[in-house]
């Protein structure tokens, strides 16, 4: 009896033993060792499957999305001599125009953040998608100039829906791959603005710009269909504490690419403060959130300033050129006013095809700067060059002369648009991911409001005091990246702060 009670007392003993060690200590021998006790999370299962089949389809269905988005932004610079010949515009009311549209824009870029980040990418980039070509197929039937306003700021409001599919292409990347891809897709950027030039050059001068705007919408018909092959985020699906649908979606995409996941099973704690404004004002990204507002700004202000400068540069025939056409010497305006129906020439729209050109040009140099000087070198880099060359646009040179500088001025913008985009991605957690770049969108849109007021009004008064503007902010905000305290390269995603 003795010896049974000793036998028990034992096996008791070892039952507390077992209670009290932790779960990744409790490894047995042999058949004991199983993958049970192995962990992974979403990020070593992204890195674990690598890049493969899946990716390509999300480079080139989201990469898609981006024709649309800069057939929208663009079609402003197209159609801008039309209305105005039209309605008999005055400057201001052109720029508005460009201004409604990003105050659409900078009102849905938070709200689409915040949604995004506690329903889900993909609803939101979805929504956004039927929205804006909705309301941009309803502007083609604008009857007056107060309706068309209105209509293409509902454009803008879906368009910022829309830009979230940014993140959601950023969460499935390896990181590795963020700096190669994510520049590429300023391909799809191209397309979508040579796409409308295009489609200005062949439709307006036979069927008008409402024609224009109706085929535009045609791409977004057939992007609607190819939405079904991208899955939510796994990050997102995580955050929300939907662990089960995030693995059947890595498990999809590891068959889709041949691959596997790691051993073990997935877990990762969710987070109820999804989408919260305290993340990105909290000590750890006060500084990085300020600095990058303002980079936001600054980036669309450049960007949106080289689109509309070079249009009105071309449409005005303001540039100081040495061996002008007759062309170029019809001003807009004379000693008895305002000449309201001055449309864009062949000469114009293909000037405009290969400033936009520039912007795919210089991917190579862009991916280049990413991996050896990182994103914030990158930044300071492409916005003091882009300074630069603003100003070298008030010097007098040949037409072929000008056609450089704005290939160059175009390639530059859009290049820091690009390293901008990348590094808010990589830099905020899951948790905010949406919401910050939700807020920096909308920073980035006062921007693009303040821009058109810039380049066409001002414009028409001095080319020089149009064009400083640009060249300071590009040159202030270069100096404030020194100031950020975090450089992304390299680095694994955040899932919380």
């Amino acid at each position: 009896m003795g010896d049974a009670a000793q036998l028990v007392s034992s096996i008791q003993l070892q039952d507390v033993e077992l209670q009290e060690k932790p779960a990744h200590k409790r490894q047995g021998k042999g058949n004991n060792n199983n993958n049970n006790d192995e962990t992974f999370t979403v990020e070593d299962a992204v890195e674990f499957i690598g890049f493969g089949r899946f990716h390509i389809l999300l480079f080139l269905i989201m990469g898609s999305t981006n024709i649309i988005e800069a057939m929208e932004i663009m079609l402003l610079a197209v159609v801008s001599p039309e209305i105005r010949c039209e309605w008999r515009l005055q400057d201001w009311q052109v720029a508005l125009v460009s201004t409604m549209v990003f105050l659409g824009f900078m009102v849905c870029g938070i709200l689409s953040g915040y949604l995004a980040d506690r329903y889900g990418r993909w609803k939101v980039v979805f929504g956004g998608f039927v929205w804006s070509a909705y309301f941009s197929l309803l502007t083609s039937f604008a009857p007056s100039y107060g309706w068309f306003i209105f209509l293409r700021s509902m454009v803008g409001c879906g368009v910022a829906g829309v830009s979230q599919g940014f993140v959601l292409k950023t969460e499935f990347m390896p990181a590795k791959y963020r700096a190669i891809l994510l520049p590429l897709a300023t391909v799809f950027w191209m397309i979508g603005s040579m796409l409308i030039i295009v489609l200005g050059m062949l439709v307006v001068p036979s069927f008008g710009w409402r024609w224009m705007i109706r085929l535009s919408v045609t791409p977004s018909i057939i992007l609607l269909f190819l939405f079904k092959f991208i899955p939510e985020s796994a990050r997102y699906n995580v955050s929300a504490g939907n662990v089960q649908g995030a693995l059947e979606t890595l498990q999809k995409i590891a068959k889709m690419n041949r691959s596997s996941l790691p051993p073990g099973r997935l877990v990762e704690s969710s987070v109820k403060e999804r989408g919260s404004w305290r993340v990105l004002l909290s000590p750890a990204f006060r500084r990085t959130t300020l600095l990058l507002w303002y980079s936001w700004f600054v980036a669309s202000f450049a960007y949106y300033g080289s689109v509309l400068s070079s249009s009105e540069l071309l449409e005005k025939n303001l540039l100081c050129v040495t061996d002008p056409d007759p062309e170029h010497l019809v001003k807009h305006t004379h000693p008895d006013g305002l000449c309201f129906c001055i449309p864009f020439k062949n000469n114009d729209y293909q000037t405009l095809l290969i400033s936009c050109l520039g912007e795919v040009a210089l991917v190579p140099v862009n991916i280049c700067l990413l991996n050896i000087l990182g994103r914030k070198l990158s930044m300071t880099m492409l916005q003091l060059v882009a300074a630069m060359l603003f100003m070298l646009l008030n010097i007098c040179s040949s037409m072929f002369g000008f056609t450089v500088l704005l290939f160059l001025l175009r390639a530059l913008v859009s290049m820091n648009f690009n390293v901008v985009y990348i590094y808010t991605a990589e830099v905020y957690p899951t948790v905010a991911r949406s919401l910050g770049m939700g807020f920096c969108t909308s920073f980035s849109r006062i921007g693009g409001m303040i821009a058109p007021f810039i380049s066409q009004v001002l414009m028409s008064q001095s080319v020089v005091l149009a064009l400083s503007p640009f060249a300071v902010t590009c040159v202030i905000c270069a100096l404030g990246n020194f100031l950020l305290p975090i450089e992304t390269r390299g680095r694994a995603l955040l899932q919380n702060s």
